[in-house]
């Protein structure tokens, strides 16, 4: 009976042993497998011998074209030139599979806060209100202070003070007297290559073909202009009198000298006597002729100036109106300058200070003898410009 006891006590131990021998082999079977902290669920889990808590956030899993296993990484430090290539792989003789990773993945050894450029920061922008002007100051017109006419101060730093004006009621009629100066931009009226010489914008009226121009109020009230007596050569040019010019220099020219006969007689001087010259020396030798018309000693006509004497073989006024040759315009492009000048100088749109009132000129290659008689005035090219101390011949 004992011995039947005994038997079951000791196959009851034997079974309670079995039961706890079996979780505990399936217990270190499992440590056995999964030797890694179990709270990690990240890709660095994953990985053995990735377990340092420094580099686990920058973790990741690429496909790699290399296989799943290889030997060896290249990791590159610019993922954005070589993304295109990461998964890719090479074989290495000695080596195996190499994989190509696009970044390292590695910390930078320079911190952010290193890295942050602040030589370029300023402090804030403040704003800063203007300093207001005092109370009593105003810029403006006098209307805007309406309200210190009518309520004047009383204080004693009193700085302004009205008077009754004596022209009450008369104010518009004296406004409209005044008449603002406007600056007229010249219009020289003559072609590119004379429009530097042009330095008067009133040239004879006679010249134009227009009517006389509307007084200038801005010179003259309109009651000045209303009771002065009519000038007789109102429009007509007169040139400047200058230091030591004779008076007759403001005379007029006839009225015939802007003819069509005048004016070819005014051009062959110029043509035939100072074509080589530039438009300034042609100008010179057409105030010249145009002097000796309003000098009375002179014919009173361009023709007649020029042609002065033709009948004396080398001894007239201008030499080619009595060389003995025939003359001939062989350049006609010449010729129609030397017409564009004697019309632009009898107008008086040019006028050579310098010149002044020269009634001679000779070139500088010959020597006349008048020519110590005479005051010497200015050299323009190859000419030389006399005026006659007396006024008439000498």
């Amino acid at each position: 009976m004992h011995r039947r006891v005994l038997k079951r006590l000791v196959a009851a131990a034997g079974e309670r042993k079995r039961g706890f021998l079996g979780p505990l082999v399936i217990g270190f079977g499992i440590w056995i497998g999964f030797p890694t902290v179990a709270a990690y669920q990240d890709m660095t889990s994953l990985v053995s011998g990735l377990e340092a808590s420094s580099t686990r956030w920058n973790s990741y899993v690429e496909k790699s074209v290399a296989g799943s296993t290889h030997a060896a990484e290249m990791p590159f430090v610019d993922s954005d030139v070589t993304g295109s290539i990461s998964g890719s792989g090479v074989h290495l003789a000695g080596v195996g599979n190499v994989s190509f990773r696009g970044k390292g993945g590695k910390v930078s050894a320079t911190p952010d806060e290193d890295r942050v450029v602040r030589a370029e920061k300023k402090g804030r922008i403040v704003q800063m209100s203007p300093v207001a002007p005092p109370k009593n100051f105003n810029a403006g017109s006098i209307f805007e202070r309406t309200s210190s006419l009518l309520r004047p101060s009383m204080d004693s730093g009193l700085k302004m003070a009205f008077a009754k004006p004596q022209i009450k009621g008369k104010e518009i009629q004296i406004a409209a007297a005044f008449h603002a100066r406007e600056d007229k931009k010249p219009d020289p009226g003559v072609p590119a290559m004379l429009a530097a010489l042009v330095n008067n914008d009133h040239p004879d009226v006679l010249a134009t073909a227009y009517a006389q121009s509307e007084p200038d109020y801005a010179k003259a009230s309109p009651f000045e202009a209303l009771l002065q007596d009519e000038q007789p050569n109102e429009g007509r040019f007169i040139p400047p009198m200058a230091k030591g010019d004779h008076s007759w220099i403001q005379n007029p020219l006839p009225a015939s000298v802007f003819s069509k006969k005048e004016q070819a007689c005014l051009a062959n001087g110029i043509y035939f006597e100072a074509r080589s010259e530039s438009v300034r020396g042609q100008a010179a030798v057409a105030q010249v002729i145009l002097n000796r018309v309003r000098n009375p000693t002179y014919p009173n006509s361009i023709c007649g100036v020029v042609y002065q004497n033709d009948s004396w073989f080398n001894r007239c006024q201008f030499s080619f109106a009595c060389d003995g040759r025939k003359k001939r315009i062989d350049s006609p492009a010449a010729y129609k300058t030397a017409q564009e000048i004697a019309m632009a100088v009898t107008a008086g749109k040019i006028f050579i200070p310098e010149v002044g009132s020269s009634t001679h000129y000779y070139a500088q290659y010959v020597h006349p003898g008048w020519a110590r008689t005479m005051q010497k005035m200015t050299k323009i090219g190859l000419h030389i410009f006399y005026r006659t101390y007396g006024g008439g011949w000498s």
